[in-house]
């Protein structure tokens, strides 16, 4: 499969046909990526340009490193993972377009990527008070900073765990093999993606698939029978349940 350096318009990139070297190329050229480095130097020249001393901007940088795990955990479990989204029309369309889709199919890159309008808003507001709150104008735009380089980290790990590549790191390794069994055997555990830490704290980190019991909505996050019917809003603009398990069976073949 040939990815070339020209922008992504109508194309659609397959994870598991991929190599790590295509992956690499179509990372450095998706928007959002581009956006998060570019936002990233920006806030990093104001820290600059705005600090009268390096302690607060570094202690923003600490505890935005310190908070990062428990963020990218308690929102992958109690937002994406949560009914809420889907039952609101108001919502269901942006849970299908930042989790329901990427659940649905693992390794379409497309729906990967977070979706701008709603990472950013999300980065911020995790980032700027907490920057603010211990150096100022200079330490919020620190803390954000060092939020968009995270997430755009955490997205290239999310990229290489669906990858039919072995990493030779081994914490690449072991990240990689929870999170593929958060997707293929029980998505009600390993919400980390960069680190099982507060897996850990939580109770919810699983070390081997026959450690829980095989869950039957790893595809469809309970968004199945009544809930599918009595909440129409996402399936309306989704494909048939039967019609995404032959999407998957003719990939496995």
């Amino acid at each position: 499969m040939a990815v070339s350096w020209r922008p992504w318009i109508h194309k659609r990139y397959q994870l598991d046909k991929m190599s790590l070297r295509e992956l690499v190329i179509a990372y450095f050229t998706h928007y959002s990526i581009i956006v998060y480095y570019l936002l990233a130097s920006l806030s990093l020249a104001a820290a600059i340009r705005w600090a009268e001393n390096w302690t607060g901007p570094l202690l923003a940088v600490g505890l935005t490193l310190l908070v990062y795990p428990f963020a990218e955990y308690l929102l992958h479990r109690f937002v994406l993972h949560s009914r809420f989204l889907y039952r609101s029309p108001l919502t269901a369309r942006i849970w299908k377009r930042i989790h329901y889709d990427h659940h649905s199919d693992p390794h379409d890159l497309s729906v990967l990527f977070g979706a701008l309008y709603t990472t950013l808003p999300t980065i911020a507001l995790l980032a700027l008070p907490l920057g603010w709150l211990v150096g100022g104008a200079a330490g919020a735009a620190s803390a954000f900073a060092t939020g968009l380089l995270l997430f755009a980290g955490y997205e290239f790990c999310h990229c290489v765990q669906h990858l039919p590549f072995t990493p030779k790191n081994r914490w690449l390794r072991e990240i990689k093999k929870r999170h593929l069994a958060h997707h293929f055997h029980n998505e009600q555990g390993n919400f980390g993606i960069t680190s099982g830490i507060v897996d850990r704290l939580f109770g919810t980190f699983y070390e081997h698939p026959r450690a829980v019991p095989k869950s039957p909505t790893t595809f469809n996050l309970g968004y199945t029978g009544e809930e599918r019917r009595r909440y129409p809003w996402v399936a309306l603009s989704s494909p048939s349940e039967s019609e995404l398990a032959r999407r998957r069976s003719r990939r496995a073949a």
